[in-house]
């Protein structure tokens, strides 16, 4: 009979074949963050996970490098975010059972200080003492004192040490918040930070009745990039928008990465004109750059992106306002690309190449 542990290599191996299987059906290539992704599919550990992929691979079986850094940033790597947070809090929570004790010393120590002097004041009370025992009782009260006073400044230089230590885990704290809501790869919001965004603006304009903008983006022809240049060019592109998308956004503005190749822009209080203006610079910007293979110093020609704007309406949602957004996105692109396209009623922003 097979131990535990045969079982269980057995059930490892098979995963693993399945998963590679499923990387060789669905793809997109045989990387080690692919091969997590299709392995945790495999194993069933993250129904979340396994939802977003059906979905994805429902109209379209291949999936794409940038799919699978999403699902991975989104459903795995998310995990060592929670567990740093966990770590900071569990800290937090240790430094305060310190200072607990520090204090409930001193407590004490002040309570017998308390009972001493109470002793004390009895002892002279109507009573005729004689030199020694004036002294005697003296010394208890300075020796008390002393104990006291050193007890104080224990407790004051605990308290200063405990203060740094908790603005240190504060800082932790915030450092983590932040880390879990930013996309690793070019430094902008992540998918979660630009959703919860998005619905707090529309609701914001709806409340204000004052219009809102969201423009989003998708990089022209990634797929060639990765496969003719591979996957660290493709992440230099990635990086090279989120630049230029920083270079030109006011700081109201949210940036956000929010799929493989795409990106969003969030516009509190920005009407369609100036959206369009902002979008069209961001476009003719990335177009001007021109790529360049580090390594070799090779010219690997010009990037594009095509762009979608949606303009707030009565009624709106989130959801209602990220569908404009994509239709006018895709409509951009399949009228020849690099260029920007806005949800108004004639669709006359529609901008030609420059």
């Amino acid at each position: 009979m097979m131990d535990g542990t045969g079982a269980d290599k057995d059930r490892s191996f098979a995963l693993a074949e399945r998963a590679n299987a499923m990387m060789r059906d669905y793809g997109p290539s045989a990387t080690p963050r692919a091969y997590t992704v299709w392995y945790t599919y495999v194993a069933g550990t993250k129904p979340l996970m396994n939802d977003a992929i059906k979905r994805l691979t429902a109209g379209n079986p291949a999936l794409t490098d940038g799919d699978i850094d999403t699902l991975y940033e989104t459903y795995i790597d998310a995990n060592r975010v929670a567990t740093g947070a966990e770590r900071t809090s569990t800290s937090v929570l240790s430094e305060i059972e310190s200072i607990m004790e520090v204090l409930n010393l001193s407590l004490g120590s002040t309570t017998q200080y308390g009972e001493s002097l109470t002793a004390m004041s009895r002892a002279l009370d109507g009573s005729t003492l004689s030199p020694t025992r004036l002294h005697e009782i003296a010394a208890v009260l300075v020796a008390a004192t002393r104990e006291v006073i050193a007890n104080s400044r224990t407790l004051e230089a605990r308290m200063r040490e405990s203060r740094s230590e908790i603005e240190s885990l504060r800082e932790t704290l915030e450092a983590t918040r932040i880390e879990s809501l930013t996309d690793p790869l070019t430094g902008l919001f992540n998918r979660k930070h630009f959703e919860d965004s998005l619905h707090k603006m529309v609701e914001a304009s709806t409340a204000a009745c004052e219009s809102a903008s969201l423009i989003v983006i998708d990089v022209d022809s990634f797929k060639r990039f990765n496969d003719v240049f591979g996957h660290i060019t493709g992440d230099q592109v990635l990086r090279l928008v989120a630049i230029v998308m920083r270079e030109h956004i006011k700081a109201e503005a949210t940036l956000a990465r929010f799929g493989g190749e795409e990106f969003g822009i969030l516009l509190p209080g920005t009407g369609r004109a100036a959206a369009f203006a902002l979008a069209e610079k961001v476009r003719t910007s990335v177009m001007g750059r021109e790529l360049v293979k580090r390594s070799t110093g090779e010219s690997l020609g010009k990037v594009t992106i095509s762009l979608g704007i949606a303009v707030t309406r009565p009624g709106d949602t989130a959801v209602s306002l990220l569908e404009r957004a994509d239709q006018c996105m895709f409509k951009a692109k399949r009228d020849g690309r690099n260029r920007t396209m806005d949800d108004s009623a004639d669709g006359s922003a529609l901008t030609n190449v420059a």
